[in-house]
């Protein structure tokens, strides 16, 4: 339904809660390497569960390789510095929600990538950077699948 993309993601326990957010609500998940961790890690399997083989995780060498595969018409990315807060898109199925690495977020060439349709961001109280990044994933994919319906759920 949409598609998760993880851009150089640093931390396997979020990469892996994301595989099992993808797998609960029928998303994709994309992550574009080089990652900083290694996809066997422990950690990452135990916050992936049972659920890896229930998920679509596809890993990109790059990102024109993630643009390529994907072939996106419309791509959310989530920064501090967006203009539009999650809520005021009107979200479709085959949107890619673009997450930047846990340390630093987007870098400014990702944010300014033709493919980018606009930075989006979740509130937040002031003087807070940011939020965990699997738990920013998580409330951006429900928003999005909560406004088409919770398309194939029970």
């Amino acid at each position: 339904m949409f598609r998760i993309l993880f851009y150089t993601p640093e931390i396997p326990g979020n990469t892996g809660n994301a595989i099992r957010l993808a797998a609960v609500t029928g998303s994709e998940l994309h992550v574009v390497e080089p990652v900083g961790f290694d996809f066997e890690d422990a950690k990452l399997r135990r916050a992936g569960l049972d659920y890896h083989d229930l998920a679509v995780l596809k890993v990109h060498p790059n990102l024109e390789a993630a643009w390529e595969h994907l072939k996106p018409e419309r791509v959310w990315a989530f920064s501090a510095e967006g203009s539009m807060r999650h809520t005021d898109i009107a979200y479709e199925p085959g949107d890619v929600l673009m997450f930047g690495p846990e340390s630093v977020g987007l870098p400014a060439e990702v944010k300014a990538d033709p493919h980018v349709s606009a930075l989006v961001r979740l509130p937040m109280v002031p003087a807070r950077r940011s939020l965990n990044l699997a738990n920013s994933a998580s409330i951006a994919v429900y928003e999005a699948w909560r406004q088409n319906g919770f398309a194939g759920a029970e």
